[in-house]
């Protein structure tokens, strides 16, 4: 039976030269035997407590913020797993990671298959160039990063980063989705495409 997991860490987003504290959370997709990780975010225990022993097929980063991706060599290590990200974010991934480049590259419309679920990889830039989403369409899930939050869109403003193409995305390949799809975030809580309808 298909599951979904989440952790919570907490750490520093460092991005132009500002530090913020935050709060992530990652989720775990997939079974009682395999899941793919969706963000490696601060401490890497924390989260291989959360795969409790389980095969992790990949750790999935939505995008190359450092507090999405601070844990991920540490965690790639721990549970041996491949890191994906889309090659968009590479100079972000390069910042905190210079020696150590990512495992595969996330593509949109590729589909990754664990625990017996079809998760679907939709390219969302905006918030950052390789900014990405995974939907779950038989379960009416769809996992954001920071493209869309509870209250609207993702941060813009800052490097690499445009909220007209945000907005664009979210339009695009999220306000398609069911009304009943529910959003599972980044950061915060949760909420649904319905529920973000209007606020975009």
């Amino acid at each position: 039976m298909s599951r979904v997991d989440h952790v919570i860490t907490s750490g520093i987003f460092s991005l132009d030269g500002e530090d913020f504290d935050v709060d992530n959370n990652i989720w775990l997709v997939g079974d009682d035997r395999e899941v793919i990780i969706v963000d490696a975010a601060h401490n890497a225990q924390a989260i291989i407590e959360g795969v409790a022993g389980r095969k992790v097929k990949a750790i999935v980063c939505t995008h190359a913020h450092n507090d999405h991706i601070n844990a991920a060599a540490e965690l790639a290590e721990e549970v041996d797993a491949p890191i994906w990200l889309h090659p968009d974010d590479a100079m972000l991934w390069e910042v905190v990671y210079p020696d150590r480049r990512v495992d595969d590259h996330l593509a949109d419309g590729g589909t990754i298959s664990v625990g017996g679920l079809d998760v679907s990889i939709l390219h969302t830039p905006g918030h950052s160039p390789g900014g990405c989403c995974l939907h779950v369409p038989s379960e009416r899930l769809l996992f954001s990063g920071d493209t869309l939050f509870h209250g609207g869109p993702g941060a813009t403003g800052r490097s690499f980063s445009s909220h007209e193409l945000l907005v664009e995305s979210i339009t695009e390949k999220l306000l398609v989705l069911p009304d009943a799809t529910v959003v599972h975030t980044g950061h915060g809580d949760s909420t649904t495409i319905a529920a973000e309808r209007g606020n975009v």
